[in-house]
């Protein structure tokens, strides 16, 4: 009876133990996790009264600034006006050229490194060159396009040469985008389309390419806001003149001359010109600018997101 007992004891004991043991574990696990979910909340805090302190401190600064006079005129001490409609129209000049070229080529080229060419060093050497090309500074795309399209081909201080130098630079972002949009698209959508008899490029254009249009449709308006936000590269090579055409058939040519877009002449107020005042409006200008491509990439890729559709 006593060995019985004994025993009893031993094995309640050792479970007491191995409760206490399992108890205190559980309350250190709390204990860590509570300090990392602390570190994250505050890393997150500090993240938005960070942004919400930029935005608050532009807008203070440069609300008053933006006006209807201030938007569709430029500025000129002859006539005592100060405006940027001259940078708006150079912005969306340069919008558009790189855009209407990088487009295709970007959506192009992802499409033949993932549907047509063979895995292997090929394709292997072209992503790495797309993701280097990804990570060099602006400046350098700058000063290669200053003596390659402005010098070498000459075309000159101008935009045409400003949005050749910007094809360079959003491409790989297109491309990278467009490729990961497509590989999101099930293997089986393919399988199932060539087993019904489709050809590879009608299987591509009515499957493939619906099915990823949200993450193409965010990679061109994110190479849109890095566009609209680019000054370095566009010094070198744009230029900053902000005159306005005189009428409509001065507007091609006006692709072969100087120009300025919104942030270089925000650059140019804040620095040369020390015009603080144009340059906070400018930069109201641009917060709102970006606030309305962010959304519009969000509209989008809802919109256009078969898997959602019922």
């Amino acid at each position: 009876m006593i060995n019985q007992a004994s025993i009893q004891s031993t094995i309640v004991s050792k479970d007491l133990a191995s409760n206490i043991s399992l108890v205190s574990k559980l309350n250190k696990r709390k204990i860590k996790d509570g300090i990392l979910y602390f570190f994250i909340y505050l890393s997150a805090a500090i993240s938005v009264v960070l942004l919400a302190s930029i935005i608050i401190y532009v807008l203070v600064k440069g609300y008053d600034k933006v006006s209807l006079s201030f938007l569709t005129s430029v500025t000129s001490v002859l006539k005592g006006t100060v405006g940027i409609a001259g940078n708006i129209l150079n912005t969306v000049i340069i919008i558009l050229i790189t855009m209407l070229i990088a487009t295709p080529i970007g959506v192009g080229a992802a499409i033949y490194l993932n549907e047509y060419a063979k895995p292997g060093r090929f394709v292997s050497i072209i992503e790495f060159a797309t993701e280097t090309l990804s990570g060099i500074p602006s400046i350098i795309f700058g000063l290669f396009g200053m003596m390659f399209f402005g010098q070498t081909l000459g075309f000159g201080y101008s935009l045409l040469t400003g949005s050749l130098t910007l094809i360079l630079m959003v491409l790989p972002l297109i491309t990278r985008n467009t490729q990961e949009a497509l590989k999101t698209v099930p293997d089986s959508y393919r399988h199932g389309a060539i087993g019904l008899g489709s050809g590879k490029w009608h299987m591509i254009r009515t499957i493939l390419i619906p099915s990823s249009l949200p993450g193409i449709i965010t990679g061109v308006i994110l190479a849109i806001g890095r566009i609209v936000g680019e000054s370095a590269a566009l010094l070198f090579t744009a230029g900053s003149a902000k005159i306005l055409p005189n009428t409509l058939a001065d507007l091609f040519p006006k692709v072969f001359q100087s120009g300025g877009t919104m942030t270089v002449q925000l650059y140019l107020s804040a620095t040369s010109e020390g015009d603080f005042d144009t340059a906070f409006g400018i930069a109201v200008v641009l917060l709102v600018l970006v606030f309305l491509i962010n959304l519009a990439t969000k509209k989008l890729a809802a919109r256009f997101d078969v898997t959602r559709r019922k």
